[in-house]
């Protein structure tokens, strides 16, 4: 099982989860919903560790978790761009003390699919691979410099969303190979927001999850070894 652990954070401390692999494996930065560091996320890990990863979710919050998509909304842009990014560099530079090799990648799920790709363009001296599932970074002081991009993109977007509909997922891999980079966005049919997150029955798709999560492994082991 996974711990709780603080990690330096330009000059504050931050906090998040650590599941590590048995006998070490590369590393994975998990990036949390609009929810917060909820047990959702924290599986997440759990189920990277037990496929060989070692994975590090930094709690964006602080310890604050929400229910409601209210409170999410709120909670999300009360959120400081500044101090998130600076959270999710220490977490990259704190993984790299647990994990094998020099480069991690980053997945993120809704809300942190888009901040996956912004901490991939903060961060390309050691993110190799950004995986977001249903999201593309919303807030302006929050943006993606995608000339700075230097890791692979596999995105898993729903066909039925309306938060980041498949339009904005094909708009973004045409974007990104423009730039010249590699990026794979994948549409998955009769899924809705979410369809990942197993704790949320009304939108959790079982197959295109296995689907979705299969391809990550996949994708994140031919990349990070």
């Amino acid at each position: 099982m996974g711990e709780m652990i603080e990690f330096p954070s330009n000059g504050s401390a931050g906090r998040g989860y650590l599941a590590c692999a048995s006998g070490g494996g590369p590393g994975v930065v998990v990036i949390q919903e609009w929810w917060g560091l909820v047990p959702h996320i924290t599986d997440v890990c759990e189920r990277f560790a037990s496929s060989g990863f070692t994975a590090l979710a930094p709690d964006l919050y602080r310890g604050k978790q929400v229910t409601e998509p209210d409170e999410a909304g709120k909670a999300a842009m009360a959120m400081k761009a500044d101090v998130a990014v600076r959270d999710m560099s220490g977490a990259v530079d704190e993984l790299l003390k647990h994990a094998t090799g020099n480069k991690v990648a980053v997945v993120g799920f809704c809300m942190g699919g888009g901040l996956a790709l912004t901490l991939a363009t903060r961060r390309p001296d050691a993110v190799s691979v950004c995986v977001p599932f249903y999201g593309i970074s919303m807030r302006p002081d929050l943006q993606p410099d995608y000339s700075k991009l230097d890791a692979a993109v596999l995105g898993h977007y729903a066909e039925l969303d309306e938060y980041c509909p498949p339009d904005a997922a094909r708009d973004l891999e045409a974007r990104l190979r423009g730039l010249g980079k590699e990026a794979q966005i994948h549409i998955y049919p009769g899924a809705d927001h979410a369809f990942f997150n197993d704790t949320r029955p009304e939108v959790h798709n079982a197959e295109a999850s296995a689907l979705a999560w299969q391809r990550t492994l996949d994708f994140m082991r031919s990349h990070l070894g």
